[in-house]
């Protein structure tokens, strides 16, 4: 089987996650809007290389349609875990809503760059005050609970009872949240801060 580019490889990865996610087989266009291309003709040649090389295969009586062989060596299978998802936390304003289960997420291992444990968890985003961080609304925020935060993380925290997610920062004996957009003020708590998980990683939908 000839070698794969680069290229090939990642736009073969990119499929594969996909697929491993339960999601359907990507378009051509989704293909080329995901890696930048400059129409879905450079998605559709990169596809026919791989066709080519035998690490897709081209469906029969089917135009423009193709699907992973029953197995691929050129590349690694990629090691999904399953993250619980808890619902949604406040990236704005804190407020008092409860953490329920809603599901899991599916990761790649690799693309998050490290190996999730029970105590891994994730958030969906809800706000625009954590934009100076590059966590945006909508976004999935993978935490860690029982981490000790450190002067600048990211985390998911109870602030008098209200749930919210900022930056912690540590001055002293004082400790406090910080939000990542001019809008918001600063969380002082006048009675308690919870830590409840320490920031991991990002999920994004494109």
């Amino acid at each position: 089987m000839a070698k794969l580019t680069k290229k090939q490889e990642k736009v073969l990865k990119f499929i594969e996650d996909e697929l491993s996610a339960g999601r359907p087989r990507p378009v051509y266009r989704q293909i080329s809007n995901h890696f930048g291309f400059s129409s879905p003709n450079a998605a559709y040649c990169h596809i026919e290389a791989l066709i080519k090389k035998g690490a897709l295969i081209a469906v029969e009586g089917k135009t423009w349609s193709f699907q992973l062989p029953p197995s691929f060596p050129g590349l690694p299978r990629p090691v999904i875990a399953e993250i619980p998802l808890f619902g949604s936390i406040p990236a704005g304003f804190g407020d008092d809503r409860e953490q329920q289960p809603d599901g899991c997420v599916s990761v790649d291992i690799a693309s998050i760059g490290f190996k999730p444990t029970r105590n891994t968890f994730a958030l969906r985003v809800v706000g625009d005050s954590m934009e100076g961080k590059f966590i945006c609304d909508g976004d999935i925020v993978i935490l860690e609970h029982g981490a000790e935060p450190r002067n600048g993380d990211v985390v998911a925290a109870l602030i008098d009872r209200k749930s919210t997610l900022k930056t912690f920062v540590q001055k002293g004996n004082k400790r406090f949240l910080k939000a990542e957009n001019p809008k918001y003020p600063n969380l002082i708590p006048s009675e308690e801060l919870m830590i409840q998980g320490v920031f991991k990683g990002l999920i994004r939908k494109v």
